[in-house]
C-alpha cells in the first residue's frame, strides 16, 4: 500500500529534521508514512532551497501524493514557485496551509493510517484549531 508522503520545509535544517523526527515518532506503530525534512540551504545556512525540497519530495513519493508543509515566508514562496513550474515536483504534490509542528504531526498520523491526500490535508489544516487552554 502506498502512503502519502510528507515534506517539511523550514529555514533551518535542524528545525525541519527535528519536526520530521517528532512526527515520525508520534505517528508510531504500523506502516509509517514517509516524512522528509527540507531545511536550510545546501551549504548548511539558514534559508530555503528548491533543490533540497525537490530531493525530499522525490524521496517520499510513493504515488499517493505529497503534502508539503512550510514554516514561513520564503519557504512558502519557494514551494509555490516549484509548484508553478509544473514539472519540478512529483505529480500530486500539494502545499498544505497548516501550523508547522502540529500540522506535521497530524499529517503523519493520518498518512500512516492510510489516509489519502485530502484526508492528510484536512487533518493538518484542522491543527489550526487545537486549543492549548
Amino acid at each position: 500500500m502506498s502512503l502519502v508522503g510528507i515534506v517539511l520545509v523550514s529555514h533551518s535544517a535542524q528545525v525541519a529534521a527535528s519536526v520530521a523526527e517528532l512526527a515520525r515518532e508520534l505517528a508510531g506503530g504500523g506502516a509509517a508514512a514517509p516524512v522528509a525534512p527540507a531545511g536550510g540551504t545546501p551549504d548548511g545556512g539558514l534559508g530555503t532551497s528548491s533543490e533540497l525540497i525537490t530531493t525530499a519530495a522525490e524521496a517520499v513519493d510513493q504515488g499517493a501524493g505529497i503534502a508539503v508543509l512550510a514554516d514561513l515566508g520564503s519557504a512558502v514562496l519557494t514551494v509555490k514557485a516549484l509548484l508553478a513550474e509544473g514539472d519540478e515536483l512529483p505529480q500530486g504534490t500539494r502545499l498544505v496551509d497548516a501550523p508547522f509542528v502540529e500540522g506535521a504531526i497530524a499529517a503523519a498520523v493520518t498518512a500512516s493510517a492510510g489516509g489519502d491526500l485530502d484526508a492528510v490535508e484536512a487533518a493538518a489544516t484542522e491543527a489550526y484549531g487545537y486549543r492549548k487552554v
